[in-house]
């Protein structure tokens, strides 16, 4: 993002009155994050533990030993004594060093093997810190998820599973699954994506333009993408929606004062496409 982008961004989205905040060391932004978090509690506008921050492990620092000073980098970074949230960013790792995306001669990702149960140990290890107060996962599948949660010796299952989730993509099976084990399905891409081709599928239909969202966005006098965050909510999914325009940053949280209809939501559930924006193709 631009400097001073991402600063301006949050500190906009807690003056609507946003409290959770979805960040990574892999966004390269966290020192804004960090200073628009710490400028409005000096403002007396929140509180430290008002603000749910989520943190995420970087795949380059799974082996066990590199889990907590990773922790400690972003504390450092964002000059905050724990967060809220630590989560393994993706089931998969690559080679350990100071490249974020390490490749070969060949410009290919050069991978790691690791025990994702081991990595799981040292999370629990810096909730036991005090580092973190929850741990999560994301980009899981079932599989991925009942390795942790059959682990011998589990301490902590995680609390939450962030993935992509959006009405073109309503991952009904893994919500079920989510729901039985308690671990909270947190949305990421809620309104679709940007339409950015280095990283998003851009031959799939933009879900904003969709006519069964704007058709009931019509009705409530709300946009569609008001309709797709509502249609999460309402079936228990957490929403991160991103955005830089602060028009849009306070339309996004003006979700509660209307809610859908069941028929409604099925309709929107209907429209379900197994659609990927994001498909993560290293």
């Amino acid at each position: 993002t631009p400097k001073g982008s991402c600063l301006e961004s949050v500190k906009i989205a807690i003056d609507a009155g946003y409290r959770h905040i979805d960040g990574a060391f892999v966004y390269y932004n966290e020192h804004e994050v960090g200073q628009a978090i710490r400028e409005k509690i000096a403002e007396g506008r929140i509180k430290r533990e008002d603000i749910f921050y989520c943190g995420k492990l970087w795949n380059t620092c799974h082996p066990p030993e590199l889990v907590r000073p990773t922790l400690e980098k972003t504390l450092k970074i964002l000059q905050l004594d724990y967060v809220d949230l630590y989560i393994i960013e993706l089931p998969m790792a690559f080679k350990p060093g100071d490249a974020i995306y390490p490749k070969d001669e060949n410009g290919k990702i050069i991978y790691h093997e690791t025990d994702l149960c081991a990595t799981w140990e040292a999370m629990e290890a810096c909730k036991d810190a005090g580092l973190a107060k929850s741990i999560g996962v994301s980009n899981f599948n079932r599989r991925q998820l009942e390795m942790i949660l059959n682990k011998p010796g589990l301490k902590y299952k995680p609390v939450s599973n962030q993935v992509e989730c959006h009405p073109y993509f309503t991952q009904p099976k893994l919500l079920e699954f989510c729901r039985q084990h308690d671990i909270v399905i947190v949305g990421y891409s809620p309104l679709g994506t940007s339409r950015d081709e280095t990283w998003v599928n851009v031959s799939s239909p933009p879900l904003l333009k969709d006519p069964v969202l704007n058709a009931i966005g019509k009705k409530y006098n709300k946009t569609a993408a008001q309709v797709a965050l509502r249609f999460s909510i309402q079936r228990g999914v957490v929403v991160i929606p991103k955005s830089f325009n602060p028009q849009r940053i306070r339309e996004n949280f003006q979700i509660f004062d209307f809610s859908l209809t069941e028929k409604e939501m099925k309709e929107i559930e209907a429209l379900n496409k197994n659609v990927r924006y994001v498909e993560l193709l290293m």
